[in-house]
């Protein structure tokens, strides 16, 4: 009988990366599709450096890259001016989102404040019965620095903070909170909680089993835990709007800003959605993308909350909190040629710069939340994608 398997995809262990084996596999895909690729194969990355990023790799993805700013940042971490590089095929995006930051930063520049920022692994411990489950509880708070001793053996970085912990039923159910340094830390706390959990096992006086997560850290999906307890950092942007600049520079007046913030908080809540913001998404996947964030954690990082309040004087209040921003400096696809290069831009590569970045994050979200918000109100919106978002033959 023949074999009707199709043929595998060329590789050579332990040598993935060289450009042999990549110009096979970009000759493969061609023999089987039908499909050349001289866009994807033309990449200056050197291939060694995407070892520990993606596997079988025929090449690159390229992306408009475009600049949005200036923004005035009046941080506790980053502070002056940046010019903020976002990754989009959207027009009007780049364009939108700049003029937010001129607006912020001709009102004084946008205040950001990092409240905290943990990462989370949940395993979930099995006993008989709830009763075991509830004695589990007070053995482990009473052993809680062996555990963090633990935990931290596995890494220089990591820091167990502390430890959530939910009964149900006959399960014991916890988040184990690290502090990460300049990493996102996924992989840091699932190591980490791993060589906890397997001591926790072997040492514990009764009887458990445990699975390494209970899925209640919720990972790369929205949750309400993390609206409360953060996954990532929790941090605010807010600014003051004259009212006068406000008309001026969007022909939107504050008092309809508000109202129309009013009414879009109502629209959420009506249809459950995970935040009562305008599109904080544009911005954290744009900026992800461009710096080699994980993008898989924009799904947590939209959770924002946008609170606004119109003052006496007609001037708008607008703080923006987003609870579970997921980023790092350092590791990942942060040292990708490309994502580095637009790290630098900001100032943000490497060890100690985690907290800038999360700062200008947050501004240019806040940013984008303004300026659609008034695009709206002016009813400039669909003209504005009319003349800058507008791609076809």
């Amino acid at each position: 009988m023949t074999d009707q398997r199709p043929p595998s995809i060329p590789r050579i262990s332990g040598n993935n990366f060289q450009p042999e084996i990549i110009k096979a596999r970009q000759d493969f895909i061609e023999q089987q599709t039908g499909t050349a690729v001289p866009h994807i194969a033309h990449m200056s990355i050197d291939p060694e450096t995407l070892a520990g990023n993606v596997e079988n790799p025929i090449g690159v993805t390229q992306m408009p890259l475009g600049l949005a700013g200036p923004l005035w940042v009046n941080g506790e971490h980053a502070s002056g001016h940046f010019y903020v590089p976002m990754a989009t095929t959207e027009g009007t995006l780049v364009a939108s989102y700049s003029r937010g930051m001129r607006l912020l930063s001709a009102a004084g520049g946008v205040k950001t404040t990092i409240i905290e920022r943990y990462m989370q692994r949940a395993p979930v411990f099995h006993f008989d019965d709830a009763r075991q489950a509830r004695d589990f509880r007070d053995w482990l708070n009473a052993n809680f620095d062996a555990v963090k001793a633990q935990a931290e053996s596995t890494t220089s970085v990591g820091k167990l903070s502390h430890i959530e912990q939910y009964g149900v039923a006959k399960m014991w159910y916890t988040r184990f909170n690290y502090t990460t340094g300049d990493a996102a830390g996924q992989n840091m706390s699932g190591k980490a909680t791993q060589a906890a959990c397997k001591w926790i096992e072997k040492t514990y006086p009764g009887k458990l089993r445990f699975t390494l997560s209970g899925a209640i850290e919720t990972e790369k999906k929205h949750s309400a835990i993390n609206s409360l307890h953060s996954r990532g950092a929790r941090v605010v942007a807010e600014a003051v709007l004259p009212h006068d600049l406000v008309k001026h520079m969007t022909r939107a007046d504050t008092r309809d800003m508000y109202r129309a913030r009013q009414v879009s908080t109502v629209g959420a809540w009506l249809t459950g959605a995970s935040n009562n913001c305008v599109h904080p998404g544009n911005g954290i996947a744009s900026i992800f993308i461009a710096t080699g964030q994980d993008e898989a954690n924009v799904a947590e990082a939209i959770t924002g909350i946008s609170y606004v309040e119109l003052l006496d004087n007609h001037d708008l209040y607008w703080a923006l909190t987003l609870p579970s921003l997921i980023v790092a400096t350092y590791g990942g696809g942060t040292g990708l040629a490309t994502q580095r290069e637009c790290l630098e831009m900001m100032g943000c590569y490497g060890t100690g710069k985690v907290e800038k970045l999360i700062e200008i994050i947050a501004g240019a979200v806040l940013a984008g939340e303004i300026s659609l918000s008034s695009a709206v109100v002016s009813d400039e919106w669909v003209e504005s994608h009319d003349k800058h978002g507008r791609n076809r033959p």
